[in-house]
């Protein structure tokens, strides 16, 4: 063992452990059958997390050298806790970056160096005594993730070092354990060598943020397991193999006994082994063995018991096993025989408090989320998950791309330019073995898991020999796996690296051109969907792919859940922060926040089109009745009901539940079991036809909707005649326009140039005048793309128009009113808005747009205007529930749905556009007694948002406390908005057919109308 720890280890490629024991598989293990059946809380093992001493440096030469020695008193140091993150305790700060080394410009370094002026040093001690079940026993420690490198000492004898956050690192204690208390030393560095390994597109943190445990073993002690659950290539006849490793050579007579157990609790299976060697393997045939795959997550349990030489049970292992065979069959990815397709995303480890130092509870609040929105796979993105993660996903089905812990981003991009000139690893042979390491420590922990299908070389990291070497090993070790590698469409000298062709934000197009130009490879899109703030439009342009083409296998959207951090405002009030809140630089500021889920854990309204396109069950609905298309590859739909609903104009009509089953890749016809009779009254009509769970399940309770679809009938027009409330006059004075009735007046300003009073039987709704708008607050993906730079003048046009003409007139029973708008930006621009009043107080609004040649894209065609706070409940006949947009509204339904204008602003971290809603047929907006306005479409269907805010107020602020003090809510009437787009953050435009040209005429309208007044 060595003793002589020394700093240069840091530095040196070569040395990234020191005395870790080999890595092995991660399962558990029991003494009696009794605690491995009731999955009891290990005896074996002693958890050391809680408080720890602490002592923090921001450089090596500032640590405390002799801190790990006995007589070196740490009383008055600081307590922190383990498992959690320095810089999230009050120490130092975390730094956001994407691409560049932390580093960048401050630190003149190249690997394997590292910043010597800025290394912070956590020393941590935690004092302990041994448990009385582990005295006179071996005793070990398991640090499960510490970032980025440490150094361990017990009683102040070195113990060991190791590199490699994100895996295992465990070490032998026996040696130099006391009775008594002993003390645990271990000083953690930031940097190191490995921290050019990891420059993932995350918060760079450091310190024990894993759990930390001793543990024991047996007498006899499997080490080591490697569970190979195979199936012949009928799918019918399984064979168990499981291969071992002792930790010593077993006495003559000892034995293992094996017992496969289904889910019923029946065995299936059983074997005696006699046992002589320290690594030995058994097998097993199971005939018609129920598969495992993410529809039906079916698991056996294998229970092994080690048996000594006088017939004494020593160690018992219950082991999940899943029978499930994958594969590439010509050119296609195929589980258990069939086609498979990812409907997946890019998940980091994150919570708003504690960073990467996630809890079982966000774990099972993460697996639930992704069952309950249709996401049936993970990347682990970029770096090996905690254990548990594994074992939530065997259980619960999801497909896992496994990803090693390497990212080498900033030796090799750099501001989106390819120039790879001192690239690590590439082909460099000194970086072989430290990045074979974190491969094999990957392998090793993880292979059991019937739920990883692909084995991943890291990300972002170009390409070369050292990688290629990876996928080598992975394939020498593993048969039942593929292994993926993006890295490699920069460099097809290294095309073996991959076994499938693999792309980050690859357009349609792009994918669609490899497909059909005899591609050799398998598509996926292992990150597309950049889903930055308000994003996520387009995606279906992605996934009809699935149908149209064998070779494309699906994707996994980026990312997940925003990664952004708690923090407190001078005033003490907790908001969530992003890169450069804490005054970290470098920084790329807001890019850490990509999620379909906020990060503390609440949907954000791009889930609903998530989980719309990604339903294995499509209901197409028509006028008769719905298509059932069961894209499920195993399934049936017996687990579910099929639910219609029938409304007219938002209210409900009748309802009906039936029992329909569609074979697995299976389609079926059924009538809608409504009525003629039941549709004979005017108005406007749709169907809703809803796949339910019949009965509760692990991760979602009985009725959860699976699947649905919904089809609009048209509308039979509803007469409203128009009554006048007594006299109905118009006064036109030298300034003003008056129209009055006997309980209304709306006044039109000359000077103005607009409508500046709606008040009905006195209450006044009108606080701040319409004006056309042709800007919206810049979404990431507009920022991303330069919209202001390339639209600004829209900006300008939206801010300052001059009112060139005002025309009155009585037409048949109304007055109208019209305004002539005329824009600095372009003369040739011209905006009309004709505001015509009924007796009955009623307005129709009508605004026209005369296209112009030579101007850019128009972010919005609309009408704004304020009305006073206290209105601000919501009422909305649109599409909904969720926000939805022209190119992202494939989830949202029409229906009637409730919100405020305060809860309509979604949580995006940099505040923008948000709260939209096509297909509105009309929106209330009234004060909580019931007074308010009625936003009316006429005969087309408009896209409207009310907001506490302003365009203008929203685009001025990086942070949502930024914002003013709530005065007004803010209606904007669209006749169109552009799509939010979401091909990726950084300059794809949104698409041609979701973007309003400025050289056509437009035109909307809708009536303005008293409610409850």
């Amino acid at each position: 063992m060595t003793t002589s720890p020394d700093l240069k280890w840091l530095t040196d490629v070569n040395i990234f452990e020191v005395n870790r024991l080999p890595a092995h598989s991660s399962h558990t293990y029991y003494e009696t059958m009794d605690e491995a059946k009731s999955r009891a809380s290990m005896k074996l093992r002693k958890s050391l997390n809680g408080n720890w001493k602490f002592h923090y440096a921001t450089k090596p030469s500032d640590r405390p050298v002799t801190f790990y020695e006995l007589h070196d008193q740490c009383d008055s140091w600081d307590d922190i806790k383990v498992p959690g993150h320095i810089q999230l305790q009050g120490y130092g700060k975390p730094q956001y970056v994407n691409t560049m080394y932390p580093w960048d410009g401050v630190s003149d370094v190249r690997p394997p160096e590292i910043p010597v002026d800025h290394n912070p040093v956590g020393s941590y001690v935690k004092y302990f005594h041994v448990p009385e079940n582990m005295k006179d026993q071996p005793v070990y420690i398991s640090f499960q993730g510490v970032e980025s490198a440490f150094y361990v000492w017990v009683n102040g004898h070195f113990i060991g070092y190791s590199e490699d956050s994100f895996t295992p690192a465990e070490f032998d204690l026996t040696k130099y354990l006391v009775d008594g208390e002993n003390k645990l030393a271990v000083e953690v560095y930031q940097r190191s060598t490995g921290s050019w390994l990891e420059d993932q597109d995350f918060w760079r943190f450091s310190g024990i943020f894993r759990d930390v445990y001793l543990y024991t073993v047996p007498t006899l002690h499997v080490y080591d397991t490697y569970v190979h659950a195979e199936l012949d290539e009928t799918y019918t006849k399984g064979t168990l193999k499981v291969d071992f490793k002792l930790n010593k050579i077993p006495t003559e007579g000892s034995k293992l006994l094996a017992e496969l157990v289904g889910r019923d609790g029946k065995p299936v299976g059983e074997v005696a082994h006699n046992l002589s060697s320290e690594e030995f393997f058994i097998t097993m045939n199971v005939d018609q063995p129920e598969l495992w795959s993410a529809e039906n997550p079916y698991l056996y349990t294998l229970y092994l018991q080690l048996v000594d030489e006088t017939g004494a049970v020593v160690e018992v292992i219950p082991q999940r096993v899943g029978f499930r065979r994958f594969e590439m069959v010509d050119k296609v990815m195929k589980l258990n025989g069939e086609r498979i397709v990812f409907k997946g995303v890019n998940r980091h480890e994150f919570n708003h408090r504690t960073g990467r130092a996630i809890s079982k509870e966000d774990m099972l609040w993460d697996i639930k989320t992704l069952k309950q929105n249709n996401i049936n796979a993970v990347r682990t993105s970029h770096y090996p998950n905690q254990s548990y993660w594994y074992e939530l996903c065997d259980e619960y089905g999801i497909y896992v791309i496994d990803e090693m812990n390497l990212e080498t981003h900033g030796s090799w991009q750099k501001m989106g330019v390819v120039e790879p000139s001192w690239n690590i690893p590439g082909n460099k042979p000194e970086w072989q073995d430290i990045v074979l390491d974190r491969a094999k420590s990957m392998f090793e922990r993880d292979k059991n898991h019937p739920s990883i299908l692909i084995w991943s070389c890291g990300n972002e990291s170009y390409a070369g020999e050292v990688i290629l070497n990876v996928t080598k090993y992975f394939k020498s070790v593993d048969s039942s796996r593929l292994v993926h590698y993006e890295g490699v469409f920069y460099d097809r000298n290294y095309h073996e690296t991959s076994d499938m062709e693999t792309r980050m934000y690859a357009k349609p197009a792009d994918i669609i051109e490899y497909l059909t130009n005899d591609p050799k490879k398998p598509y996926i899109s292992c990150e597309y969907m950049h889903a930055m703030g308000n994003s996520l439009g387009g995606m279906n342009y992605y996934t009809e792919l699935e149908d149209q083409y064998p070779m494309y296998q699906g994707g996994f959207i980026w990312d997940y859940i925003d990664q952004s951090l708690i923090k407190e405002d001078r005033y003490g009030k907790e908001f969530l922060a992003y890169g450069g809140d804490f005054d970290d630089r470098p920084t790329d500021y807001g890019f850490c926040t990509n999620g379909i889920v906020y990060a503390d854990r609440k949907l954000s309204p791009k889930m609903q089109e998530v989980k719309y396109l990604y339903q294995n069950i499509k209901l197409h609905a028509d006028d008769k009745g719905v298509t059932i298309e069961n894209k499920n590859l195993f399934s049936d739909t017996e687990l579910y009901d099929l639910h219609f609903t029938l409304y007219r104009e938002g209210e409900l009509v009748a309802e009906n539940t039936m029992q329909v089953n569609v074979e697995p890749q299976g389609e079926k016809r059924v009538s809608y079991p409504f009525t003629k009779e039941q549709m004979i009254e005017p108005g406007e009509y749709y169907v809703n036809a809803a796949f339910l769970l019949k009965e509760a399940t692990i991760w979602a309770e009985a009725g959860h909707e699976v699947a649905f679809g919904q089809y609009v009938f048209e509308a039979k027009l509803i007469e409203h005649s128009i009554e006048p409330n007594g006299e109905f006059r118009l006064v036109e004075g030298d300034v003003n326009i008056g129209v009055h009735g006997r309980d209304f007046q709306i006044i039109f300003s000359k000077q103005v140039g607009s409508l500046v009073s709606v008040n009905y039987s006195g209450r006044e709704l009108i606080a701040f005048p319409p004006a056309p708008l042709f800007w919206r607050a810049t979404t990431d993906n507009d920022r991303g793309y330069a919209q202001t730079f390339v639209s600004g003048c829209w900006l300008q046009a939206s801010m300052a128009r001059r009112c060139v003409n005002i025309d009155i007139q009585k037409v048949d029973d109304a007055f109208q009113v019209a305004f002539t708008y005329a824009f600095s930006i372009s003369e040739k621009i011209e905006v009309r808005t004709v505001y015509k009043v009924y007796p009955n107080g009623k307005i129709a609004v009508r605004t026209h747009y005369s296209g112009a040649e030579g101007l850019p894209q128009m972010p919005i065609f609309a009408l704004s205007f304020k009305v006073p706070a206290k209105y601000d409940q919501l009422e909305w006949y649109a599409m909904g529930p969720e926000e939805n947009y022209s190119d992202r509204a494939n989830g949202a339904r029409l229906g009637i749905f409730n919100n405020t204008v305060q809860d309509n602003v979604s949580h995006y971290l940099n505040p923008q556009e948000s709260g939209n809603r096509t297909g509105v047929r009309s929106v209330k907006l009234t004060s909580k007694d019931g007074e308010g306005l009625n936003i009316r479409s006429t005969e087309t269907p408009l896209e409207c948002n009310v907001s506490p805010y302003t365009a203008f107020e929203l685009e001025n602020a990086y942070h949502h406390y930024e914002l003013p003090n709530v005065h007004y809510s803010v209606i904007t009437v669209a006749g169109k908005q552009m799509g939010v787009g979401g091909d990726d953050s950084w300059g794809a435009p949104v698409h041609e057919e979701h973007l309003l040209s400025a050289n056509q005429s437009m035109e909307f309208e809708f009536t303005i109308e008293r409610e409850g007044i």
